[in-house]
């Protein structure tokens, strides 16, 4: 079994800083891309930044500037800095990674379970 399990959300005011980490555990064989995705109320979810596994990363325009996304490989975790935080990034925030377990020849998309993200003074 694989689990991506999420940490680091919470309330902040505008303009300031979270950073969300997230685990990969489990029966691991070798992890692609890693990524963050958001879905604030009566929106799709959509991409906020993704980063390979050479560490090449791309960002949704929302957001280029303001937040970062790192992965440590030895630890299976990818982190999302996020500086200038607005209002408009309140939502729930998921962390997605394509893996490849052991006992598997393919690789397959994973979720977190979110974690709430409010900016709000």
């Amino acid at each position: 079994q694989v689990q991506l399990v999420e940490s680091g959300g919470g309330l902040v005011q505008p303009g300031g800083s979270l950073r969300l980490s997230c685990a990969a555990s489990g029966s691991l064989f070798s992890i692609g891309v890693m990524g963050w995705y958001r879905q604030a109320p009566g929106n799709q979810r959509e991409l906020v930044a993704a980063i390979g596994s050479t560490s090449s990363a791309n960002y949704a325009d929302s957001v280029k500037g303001r937040f970062t996304v790192s992965r440590d490989n030895a630890k299976n975790t990818v982190y999302l800095q996020m500086n200038s935080l607005k209002p408009e990034d309140t939502a729930v925030y998921y962390c997605n990674a394509n893996i490849r377990s052991r006992d598997d020849f393919v690789y397959h998309d994973y979720w977190g379970q979110g974690t709430q993200v409010t900016v709000s003074s």
